[in-house]
């Protein structure tokens, strides 16, 4: 079966949202947990399989980190290391793995955007992914919650009748 990979470059998507951008000045780690969330639930919702890489290149001693977070992959680089060479190399190594995989990076990092389109993958400025996630987002409001019919008690459309009026009785002090 085909795998659509989405490789994120953390921080530039960080960035490129205004909200996440303002909670980074006080945290980046609440930054960089609001965006692997909204991640999640994109790739709950969408055809990709997420890996987001963050840049950690100037942690003295960092060996860098590859973790499971929910459905998606997270890496953190390591020392000498950017995001932007880890992504290069996890592209250029995936398109080669298995040629009928497709992989898409989201970066607005226009140097960054060519040389992924040199080693034959996609791209999707920051911003774009921003919109597919919001777009996605709701859809799936559309589709479930929505359109959904919303019954006033479900669990009294599963007692018998008389139970029910029982119950109504009771709820009402008769």
């Amino acid at each position: 079966m085909r795998s659509h990979y989405l490789i994120v470059d953390g921080y530039n998507v960080i960035y490129a949202n205004a909200a996440l951008a303002a909670i980074a000045a006080d945290s980046l780690d609440g930054a960089r947990k609001q965006l692997a969330d909204a991640l999640c639930e994109f790739r709950a919702l969408s055809r990709y399989r997420v890996i987001v890489v963050f840049d950690a290149h100037l942690v003295a001693g960092g060996e860098g980190s590859v973790q499971k977070y929910r459905n998606i992959t997270m890496v953190f680089t390591k020392e000498a290391e950017t995001a932007d060479q880890y992504i290069e190399r996890a592209a250029y190594k995936l398109s080669r793995s298995n040629v009928r995989d497709k992989i898409t990076v989201a970066t607005s990092d226009t140097l960054e955007q060519l040389i992924i389109l040199a080693h034959g993958a996609g791209r999707i400025s920051a911003e774009d992914l921003w919109k597919e996630i919001e777009s996605t987002r709701q859809e799936m409001r559309e589709k479930y919650v929505e359109n959904r019919p919303i019954k006033k008690n479900p669990f009294e459309s599963l007692l018998d009748p008389e139970t029910a009026k029982k119950l109504d009785e009771m709820r009402y002090g008769k």
